[in-house]
């Protein structure tokens, strides 16, 4: 027998968006490369292609340090095989503003 579960009608749909992926890497990548500081903001940047295979989301977190008043940004640009969604690596460049 066919057996139904419950389904909540009100339940609001969860919109992921499809960088989310790759934001989750980004920052779990940046918190290892700077233990030191906690990223206070987040922001999506875009997306480019490098070749016909891969693409690159970028973003730009910014990090403050634990131990001081020192706050700064790093962009972090995560690549990938769009067609697989396999990880290929990631960078980082620091900027002050």
């Amino acid at each position: 027998m066919f057996k139904m579960s419950p389904v909540n009608v009100n339940a609001t749909p969860v919109y992921e968006p499809p960088y989310a992926k790759w934001g989750k890497i980004a920052v779990e990548k940046t918190k290892e490369q700077y233990p030191q500081a906690d990223i206070i903001d987040y922001l999506h940047i875009g997306r480019e292609w490098k070749s016909t295979n891969v693409a690159v989301e970028k973003f730009k977190l910014w990090l403050r340090v634990k131990s001081g008043n020192r706050e700064f940004g790093v962009f972090v640009n995560v690549e990938f095989e769009p067609s697989t969604d396999r990880y290929l690596g990631i960078s980082y460049r620091e900027t002050d503003r």
